[in-house]
């Protein structure tokens, strides 16, 4: 490799590593930024969030601040889905049960939970309408919601069209929450809400049909004893006897097929 080669060679490496560098820099300016406006908007509220004075709480310059985030308005969404993120984290690890509205009226309650223990984020993303924006975070929950209603409409629960049903318990729980939040603190009480929850969950889905209940009955009973036949063979947790391993394989196969042919 010639001098100049080996030159080029060199300097193309340190170029990546200059460019890795700076995108690292510029990540832990963009978390330095967020939080700085998360405590900001905790302490202050929406008021007392300006670029100015997120730029000098976390230590930047204004520029870096419209650099990285392109405006206050773009800054505003960041930060409603950087408070949002640990609501969203349990939402997308929901663990469905067998009843999709019971899932449904679970999932409200979380959602008001979440918003009376965050109220400046939630007043952020939902109080701070802006025709025509929409915080990601806010979209990722309306699509979560909508999933937990497809499915529930699977299961011939729903009364109304899936898109109906998300924008009418979109509506009545952000409603709800933001009017709670307008009360002093000591009158918020979700249970005040819950006939809410009831009357809209009761007009927009059905009840199970006998037939749906032992399905799932089934189906979750056939769950809990595949936990516990090894496929070793062993003890029958039925009978208390003993089975071979290939009378184990036998009943596991048994069971699967009932728990992959239960309810969605």
């Amino acid at each position: 490799m010639s001098m100049s080669t080996s030159w080029r060679y060199h300097r193309h490496m340190a170029s990546d590593f200059e460019r890795t560098a700076a995108g690292g820099g510029q990540d832990h300016q963009r978390e330095r930024i967020l939080d700085a406006a998360a405590k900001l908007l905790a302490e202050a509220g929406l008021t007392g969030i300006s670029t100015r004075a997120v730029a000098a709480a976390a230590g930047v310059q204004t520029p870096t601040l419209y650099r990285l985030f392109g405006g206050k308005d773009e800054l505003l969404d960041a930060v409603a889905s950087y408070g949002f993120e640990t609501y969203l984290a349990e939402k997308r690890t929901f663990a469905p049960s067998q009843d999709p509205v019971e899932d449904l009226r679970r999932g409200w309650d979380i959602h008001v939970e979440f918003g009376l223990t965050n109220p400046a984020v939630y007043t952020l993303m939902y109080g701070n309408l802006r025709p025509g924006r929409r915080p990601a975070a806010a979209q990722e929950n309306q699509d979560i919601l909508r999933h937990m209603l497809e499915r529930a409409n699977s299961r011939g629960r729903l009364k109304v069209p899936v898109e109906t049903a998300t924008r009418s318990i979109e509506a009545s729980t952000t409603g709800a929450v933001l009017l709670l939040l307008a009360q002093p603190e000591p009158q918020r009480d979700p249970g005040l809400i819950r006939p809410l929850r009831d009357m809209v969950l009761d007009a927009l889905t059905t009840a199970p049909t006998p037939d749906a209940d032992l399905e799932a009955s089934t189906c979750a009973r056939a769950a809990a004893l595949l936990a516990v036949v090894s496929p070793q063979g062993g003890l029958d947790p039925l009978t208390s006897g003993r089975f071979s391993p290939a009378e184990a394989g036998l009943l596991r196969e048994w069971l699967s097929k009932l728990v992959d042919h239960g309810p969605a």
